[in-house]
C-alpha cells in the first residue's frame, strides 16, 4: 500500500512541475507552443533516461530505504529551482537570440535532472511490488494507473488552483517538501520493518 501511495504522489509532483515549467519560463519566453513542445520533450526524455536507470538500479538490492532515497534525491534536486530559476533564465534570454531554442535550453537546464530521478520511481515501484513473473503485468499496470491518476491530479490542482494560490516557489517548496516527506515516510517504514 505505501508503494503505491509513493507512485501517486510521484506522479502527482511530476506532472506539477511539469505544469509549473509553462509558468516559469513565460514571461522570459511567452506560453506558446514552442515553450510548450520544449518543456514537454524535456520533460519526457527525462522521465525516459529515468525509467530506464530506475530499472537497471532496482536490481541492486531492492528495498524500501533505497526507494526513499530517490524521492529524497527528487529534492535535492528540485529545491535549487527555487533559487536559480529566475538567475538562470535571465542568462539564457540574454544569449540565446530564437525563443524556441531559449525555451528548450532553459527547460533542459532547469528540469532534466529532477525529472529524470522523480522518473526512477515508477519502475523502482513495480520490482518492489512483483513477487512472481505471472503477477508482474498486473502489478505494472496496477502501478502504472496509480501513478498516472496522481498526475492527473497533479496537472488539475497546479493549473487549476495552485498557481491562482501561491506564488512559484512557493509551490516548488511545496513539491519539494512533499517528496521530503514521501522519502522520510518510506525510510522510517523500511527501519520499522527490520
Amino acid at each position: 500500500m505505501l508503494v503505491h501511495a509513493l507512485a501517486f504522489g510521484g506522479g502527482f509532483v511530476i506532472m506539477s512541475l511539469e505544469l509549473l515549467g509553462g509558468r516559469v519560463l513565460a514571461p522570459y519566453f511567452g506560453g506558446g507552443i514552442y515553450v510548450w513542445g520544449g518543456i514537454i520533450t524535456v520533460f519526457m526524455a527525462s522521465l525516459a533516461l529515468g525509467y530506464l536507470l530506475g530499472g537497471k538500479w532496482s536490481l541492486r538490492s531492492p528495498s524500501l530505504g533505497r526507494f526513499a532515497g530517490i524521492f529524497l534525491g527528487g529534492a535535492l534536486l528540485l529545491y535549487p529551482l527555487v533559487y536559480f530559476a529566475e538567475p538562470a533564465m535571465n542568462r539564457i534570454f540574454m544569449a540565446v537570440a530564437d525563443p524556441r531554442y531559449g525555451a528548450l535550453a532553459a527547460s533542459t537546464l532547469l528540469f532534466v535532472c529532477p525529472t529524470a530521478m522523480l522518473g526512477m520511481i515508477a519502475p523502482y515501484s513495480v520490482r518492489l511490488l512483483v513477487r512472481t513473473k505471472e503477477e508482474s503485468g498486473n502489478v505494472a499496470g496496477r502501478l502504472y494507473f496509480i501513478s498516472t491518476a496522481g498526475s492527473a491530479l497533479g496537472t488539475l490542482g497546479t493549473s487549476f488552483y495552485f498557481v491562482l494560490w501561491w506564488e512559484i516557489n512557493t509551490i516548488l517548496n511545496l513539491l519539494t517538501g512533499t517528496l521530503l516527506l514521501m522519502g522520510a515516510t518510506a525510510l522510517v517504514v523500511s527501519r520499522l520493518h527490520r
